[in-house]
């Protein structure tokens, strides 16, 4: 048996709750990892709400989408993985609990010098960011990406991975401090929204001349703003519409300017495509962990019975970073 944190109901953080749960069994091609500590997503609220079902396999009732821990058991002929690996893990779901299983292909060694917390605050917003900028906005050297939310977990990866790659980072945050902190990691501005329209901001401290990619899980009416702020050749991508599914397209401008709209999810993906995804992040991004030149930023951990408390602070919108439950 094991420790879980189990959906009661769909409803606010309160109906989640700490029970007892069977081991998972680990099936061929699947690692079991003894979990470490739990990434906190905003998935994960949706799911607890009752919007975000998850993938055929996954329990549907334990959220969780990235872990770090300790490989137990491995059931892959010729695995890299062995008993006693240190390792993060993107999941379908399931994080939120002292066991695992994954796909082998979604593990990542924990970078030299990264703890447990750190680790696990990893794969979910950093294999979104690199599927998605990298790989559907096709980003190239010296291109400037705009991040909304530049303080969420999903902003702080991806202005760190766009600045080390050569590119210049542009954000948006709700209030003074995170902007600072956006600039103090690699933004080269940060717009408070709240204060400024980012819009008339970004198209100053970019001399007029707008950004190449937008990466936006903000939606509503941030999309007419998006399609002003694209360069020709300019590429939008969605991950979210906090604001709403519906956004205002200036058709002509599209055609003008020949912009790219686009979007994905993530967690639905098999497992061939996301293992593709760690190959690229372990090859290209690892290395800048180990050195520094890219770190983690964990705001605040909790234990795993306080999965509530620290879904509450998501849904705050208080945080600068991420949110990490700790086990064991």
């Amino acid at each position: 048996m094991m420790q879980a944190i189990v959906i009661t109901s769909p409803g606010g953080p309160e109906v989640l709750k700490i029970e007892k749960r069977n081991r998972p069994e680990v099936a061929d091609g699947e690692v079991l990892i003894e979990v470490k500590a739990a990434g906190v997503n905003r998935p994960d609220v949706f799911q607890r709400k009752g919007n975000y079902p998850a993938p055929p396999g996954v329990p549907d009732d334990i959220p969780g989408l990235e872990i770090a821990g300790v490989v137990k058991e491995v059931r892959e002929e010729g695995s890299r993985w062995k008993a006693g690996d240190k390792v993060c893990a993107l999941l379908g779901g399931g994080g939120y609990a002292e066991y695992v299983t994954v796909s082998s292909g979604q593990c990542l060694p924990i970078p030299a010098g990264l703890d447990f917390k750190e680790a696990a605050s990893l794969p979910e917003t950093f294999f979104t960011v690199w599927t998605n900028i990298f790989d559907r906005a096709g980003f190239k050297t010296g291109e400037r990406l705009l991040v909304h939310g530049g303080t969420s977990g999903i902003g702080v990866a991806a202005i760190q991975m766009v600045k080390a790659m050569g590119g210049k980072a542009y954000t948006t945050a709700g209030t003074g401090e995170k902007c600072r902190l956006a600039e103090q990691i690699g933004a080269e501005k940060a717009v408070n929204y709240n204060e400024t329209d980012f819009e008339e901001a970004l198209m100053a401290a970019t001399g007029n001349e707008g950004v190449d990619i937008i990466f936006d899980m903000i939606g509503g009416d941030y999309t007419p703003k998006n399609i002003n702020l694209l360069r020709t050749e300019g590429r939008l991508v969605m991950i979210n519409a906090m604001k709403g599914k519906r956004g205002e397209v200036d058709l002509l401008k599209v055609m003008q300017k020949r912009l790219t709209i686009t979007g994905s999810t993530l967690r639905a993906r098999d497992h061939a495509f996301k293992h593709a995804i760690a190959q690229k992040l372990e090859q290209n991004i690892w290395p800048f962990l180990a050195d520094k030149t890219i770190k983690p930023i964990v705001y605040k951990t909790f234990p795993l019975e306080q999965a509530a408390e620290a879904h509450a602070l998501m849904e705050s919108s208080n945080h600068m970073g991420k949110i990490v439950l700790t086990v064991g």
